[in-house]
């Protein structure tokens, strides 16, 4: 199987993975990389750093402050890294909320397309994480009509099920799967704990 996993929350990283085998990843040498997150950047043009700095007088610490903690939804928000808090000022007609919005789902978007372009092709998408789980994958999944995705309305309206979210006729399955983070974290510490007994 050819499997594209968005795990969208505070952090968001997204994984190719070909027959039960990672290939790649959104993020890179730290979580910086990949999509704009919730206070995180995601990939940016590299000039913009030292344009930054050199126009801002800032340091090394503080454009790294400024990459880490005051960029993505909040930096192009300007009101919060919390989606419930832009989505009620998009609803009040603010349109840098909007932006903000806007941008990540493009980006997500062109991730599972260069994803499926390096996999020459994808069977399933699953979509985890606070975000992911919470209705935004539909309006991801629009531009992917052309990889003949197409999405159940009623059935993404569910939280915390998991849930097949494409319709029958859709060409990639799409999937919800509530993410376990602390379960997750709890079995790798006590694998790590009993191996070294």
């Amino acid at each position: 199987l050819k499997i594209i996993t968005c795990h969208l929350g505070q952090g968001a990283s997204l994984c190719a993975v070909d027959g039960g085998k990672s290939i790649d990843t959104s993020m890179g040498l730290t979580p910086l990389a990949g999509v704009p997150m919730g206070s995180r950047s995601g990939d940016i043009e590299p000039s913009i750093v030292t344009y930054l700095m050199r126009k801002e007088n800032l340091s090394c610490d503080e454009m790294d402050t400024l990459l880490n903690k005051k960029s993505g939804k909040l930096g192009l928000s300007g009101i919060s890294c919390d989606d419930r808090d832009i989505e009620a000022e998009i609803e009040k007609g603010n349109e840098r909320a909007k932006l903000s919005i806007d941008n990540f789902v493009y980006q997500v978007a062109g991730y599972i397309g260069r994803f499926a372009v390096q996999m020459k092709g994808v069977d399933a998408i699953a979509f985890a994480g606070g975000v992911g789980e919470n209705g935004i994958s539909a309006r991801i999944c629009d531009y992917l009509e052309f990889l003949g995705v197409k999405i159940d309305e009623e059935k993404n309206n569910c939280r915390g099920k998991e849930v097949e979210i494409s319709t029958p006729d859709s060409k990639i399955k799409v999937f919800v799967i509530p993410t376990n983070e602390e379960l997750m974290i709890a079995r790798d510490t006590m694998d790590i704990v009993t191996k070294n007994k």
